[in-house]
């Protein structure tokens, strides 16, 4: 019988297969622009956003660096909450349907809506930019972990309190260690949602005249300069930033979660 792939091998193989497929987008991308003559102040080509990247290499440095402070703050905050929320919806069917339509609310809600009075209540700031995230990306944490707490075996949950277990005990030592992998799941959607909700909120909430703007806001402004080739390239280092954050939840997981996700990362 074939030997299956070793996890590692799998790994290094979806590495390639991503670099390659990135390559040849840049081919045609670099073809398009020259075969099509499309004005640079529409679409530069690979080599001129390459140019920029360097050229405002501080900057996008910089922008990472806040942009990633806001999402990881909001990621971390959005779990700790989404957490809770879960296990009082966990308690009781009455409290899932009475409050479950509020938290929908907050994933439903267009962002670009409420933002001016976010604004409004609590400023311009780091706090507000945060706040905005967190809205973006407390739903699937609170719907998959809420799943996980309540998908529980029966039979499990009348066992604990045969033996005397109080509801919290039962929580705490059956419902939360068997919900860990709802939870990274929610955690890894929301892990992206955080970066996108950070990049909107300085779009919004952002000051362009700080020495310290983060990616949004620098999108925002070079877009309002025309400056393309530089605005692909903060969107490129976007990009990155997403990965960077969600890998950061993978690699918690497999460090410290390994004995509640085993075999999870392996297909």
């Amino acid at each position: 019988m074939p030997q299956s792939t070793s996890p590692n091998h799998s790994w290094w193989l979806r590495v390639a297969g991503g670099i390659v497929v990135f390559a040849v987008l840049l081919g045609i991308w670099q073809i398009l622009v020259s075969q099509l003559e499309i004005p640079r102040a529409i679409l530069p080509s690979p080599a001129e956003v390459l140019d920029a990247a360097n050229r405002e290499k501080k900057t996008l440095a910089i922008g990472f660096l806040v942009t990633a402070a806001v999402s990881m703050v909001a990621l971390l905050s959005s779990i700790a909450i989404g957490i809770f929320i879960a296990m009082i919806f966990s308690l009781s069917r009455l409290l899932r349907a009475t409050f479950y339509p509020y938290v929908i609310f907050l994933q439903t809600v267009p962002i670009v809506a409420i933002a001016p009075l976010l604004v409004t209540w609590f400023g311009y700031g780091f706090q507000t930019i945060v706040l905005i995230a967190v809205i973006i990306s407390l739903f699937p944490v609170v719907s998959n972990v809420t799943a996980g707490l309540i998908s529980v075996d029966v039979n499990l949950v009348e066992l604990f309190r045969l033996n005397g277990a109080s509801r919290w005990q039962t929580m705490w030592k059956l419902q939360i260690p068997f919900a860990v992998r709802s939870l990274i799941l929610g955690a890894r959607i929301s892990a992206g949602l955080a970066v996108i909700g950070a990049i909107v909120g300085e779009f919004f909430v952002g000051d362009a005249s700080r020495s310290a703007a983060g990616l949004g806001t620098i999108i925002a402004g070079w877009q309002r300069m025309l400056k393309t080739d530089a605005m692909i390239a903060a969107v490129l280092t976007s990009t990155l930033l997403g990965l960077v954050v969600l890998g950061s939840v993978n690699l918690f997981s497999r460090v410290f979660l390994r004995r509640w996700t085993e075999g999870q990362f392996e297909n």
